[in-house]
């Protein structure tokens, strides 16, 4: 079977590779379009990574299964008018994929159509790293959307100060680079394929899951918090209820550190303090892509034997 992949937004989306690779493991082929203009005009299949999703496009492949995929409720601003608006616009499927209990709720489309969740996944190269150096070159790294980062300027004045080594993987708008440390304790990789984020966590001692204190982010799965914890990094982290859950499901502890705080109390927080704090990273396998895509009932639904 092909299935049709629609994502039309901008945002990196790994699942839709984790899709195609377990697809292709079982005998069956996925193709992902960025534009609803090269559907082709018989598809048996078509998986919308909502995004709104066109009426009138819907309706022309109306003989397709339809599935509509929620990975995440909208970010701001203006998330709750956007996700009202979708929930308003929205063709109805014939299923749907929610990464949680709670943005099933957030859309509110109601029970008329069958539905499942999904959480986010783990790349089989975040377990295949070698062991952790004696003496990482870094003493901290973040891995994500880096314009967040700039809600977050005392943290990076108190690790400045003592004089913590930060890595950042990913691309620093250069509006923001001038809040984000001084001098050589920060490190910018660039742009980075996803196949080499493992190895550039590797080189860190602890991940900064640094999240903003609003929705959706604090409801929803810490991508990049998984990912530290499948290359055996420790974790210090912003206090939220997901972490905090995250936390005790998987029996990991974290450090944590306030969403917000003077220069001088991060400092004291990220000094010689979390040193002597006794971390632990929890065991992350059951969140491997291969596993999770392997429990799901769509395939069912659409006729695949998985």
């Amino acid at each position: 079977m092909l299935i049709h992949f629609v994502h039309e937004g901008d945002a990196y989306l790994p699942e839709l590779q984790a899709y195609s690779e377990f697809l292709q493991a079982k005998g069956h082929e996925a193709q992902v379009h960025r534009h609803v203009e090269t559907i082709p005009s018989n598809p048996q299949v078509l998986w919308w990574m909502c995004g709104q999703v066109p009426p009138g496009i819907a309706q022309r492949f109306s003989a397709a299964f339809q599935i509509h995929e929620y990975a995440s409720a909208s970010v701001p601003p203006m998330a709750w008018l956007k996700d009202r608006i979708k929930r308003a616009r929205q063709p109805p499927p014939d299923y749907r994929i929610f990464q949680n209990e709670w943005v099933r709720q957030r859309m509110g489309f109601g029970n008329d159509v069958p539905s499942e969740f999904r959480d986010m996944g783990i790349a089989a190269g975040f377990f295949n790293q070698p062991p952790a150096q004696d003496f990482p070159e870094f003493d901290f790294v973040y891995l994500g959307e880096m314009r967040r980062l700039q809600r977050f300027p005392q943290v990076f004045e108190a690790l400045a100060e003592l004089r913590r080594r930060v890595l950042l993987v990913g691309e620093v708008p250069v509006d923001i680079k001038g809040g984000l440390g001084h001098g050589p304790y920060v490190t910018v990789t660039g742009r980075v394929p996803h196949g080499d984020v493992p190895s550039q966590l590797r080189r860190a001692r602890c991940g900064l899951n640094l999240v903003p204190g609003q929705s959706p982010y604090i409801q929803q799965t810490s991508t990049k918090l998984i990912e530290y914890c499948a290359v055996g990094l420790s974790v210090v982290s912003t206090d939220y209820q997901w972490v905090r859950d995250f936390e005790k499901q998987r029996d990991g502890r974290f450090a944590y550190i306030p969403l917000r705080a003077s220069t001088a109390a991060y400092r004291d927080l990220l000094g010689p303090a979390l040193d002597t704090q006794v971390l632990k990273v929890p065991d992350v396998h059951a969140l491997s892509w291969p596993r999770l895509l392997s429990a799901m009932k769509v395939w069912r639904r659409i006729g695949l034997a998985i």
